[in-house]
């Protein structure tokens, strides 16, 4: 976010801030412009042409912004925020985006009408990144811009994804590789079978973090990103997914699938930084496996 910055000639606001953050592409200035991000003398201004006079003060506004560990919505917790990005914690049982049944219990939904704070008729939204399945929990990344989407999509494969799973059974290997050759023509399950044109590779790489009372905690990183892959290939090594029942899971002993998006690391859209961001397991989950 670059510092607030002191006029010292008289100026139009969008010129003055080319200006004055070089460093900054000019198309992300205008989207701050546009969405109100940017302030003079701590008033928001969306007026491209507004005049600047010696002593005025302009900045990227941060007060709207929700604080690390808030809790929006259907008890999203934000991780964090800026002009750019949203990091959520997402909870088990909550879509990522809506269905033909669902419209409104939804991350995007509560995620919308948290950055218009309420307004319908307010600018602000949000834009899907990537999903979660609707049982898993963990961290989403969802784009407020729409060149914060196009670059985080475009660049999503190069993300480290990490997840926590506790399994039913035990692994053969404490750590090792799944490779396999996924059918997602199904929209309700996804199944490994030989390879065709029809099928996509998933390779995903895993490490036991520890083993009780017939239950494995594996940790998981994502190498494609398949839908249902991690389910269909801990299912395939004989280990499904506790409460994974679509995959084979005979027991359910948390009352929720057993899956967490437990850690994200990608490059930050506008300023290039890297950000890494770490959702501990959650308690339900812990507990059959501490």
């Amino acid at each position: 976010m670059p510092k607030p910055s002191p006029v010292s000639t008289s100026a139009e606001l969008l010129s003055y801030c080319f200006s004055a953050w070089p460093e900054l592409k000019k198309k992300q200035i205008r989207t701050w412009l546009k969405y109100q991000a940017i302030t003079v003398n701590g008033r928001p201004i969306s007026q491209f042409n507004h005049p600047l006079h010696p002593g005025d003060v302009v900045a990227v506004r941060n007060d709207r912004f929700a604080a690390p560990q808030a809790v929006v919505g259907s008890g999203i917790r934000v991780f964090f925020e800026d002009a750019d990005i949203l990091v959520v914690d997402k909870p088990p049982d909550l879509l990522s985006i809506a269905s033909e049944a669902e419209q409104e219990k939804t991350a995007y939904h509560q995620l919308t009408n948290h950055v218009r704070q309420g307004n319908p008729h307010a600018r602000g939204r949000v834009w899907i990144v990537h999903r979660l399945d609707r049982e898993t929990s963990g961290l989403m990344v969802f784009a407020k811009t729409p060149e914060a989407k196009e670059f985080l999509q475009g660049n999503w494969d190069s993300a480290e994804k990490r997840y926590e799973a506790v399994v039913e059974g035990r692994l053969r290997e404490t750590h090792g590789t799944f490779e396999s050759d996924l059918d997602e023509s199904n929209p309700f399950k996804v199944t490994s079978v030989r390879p065709s044109e029809n099928t996509r590779h998933a390779i995903t790489h895993y490490r036991v973090l520890g083993f009780r009372s017939g239950r494995t905690l594996v940790e998981l990183t994502l190498e494609t990103g398949r839908r249902h892959q991690i389910r269909v290939q801990l299912a395939e090594a004989g280990c499904p997914i506790i409460g994974d029942k679509k995959y084979g899971a005979k027991s359910n002993p948390a009352k929720r699938l057993g899956l967490h998006s437990s850690s994200l690391k990608f490059r930050h859209p506008v300023n290039g930084q890297d950000l890494t961001f770490t959702a501990p397991l959650p308690k339900e989950l812990v507990r059959l496996v501490a």
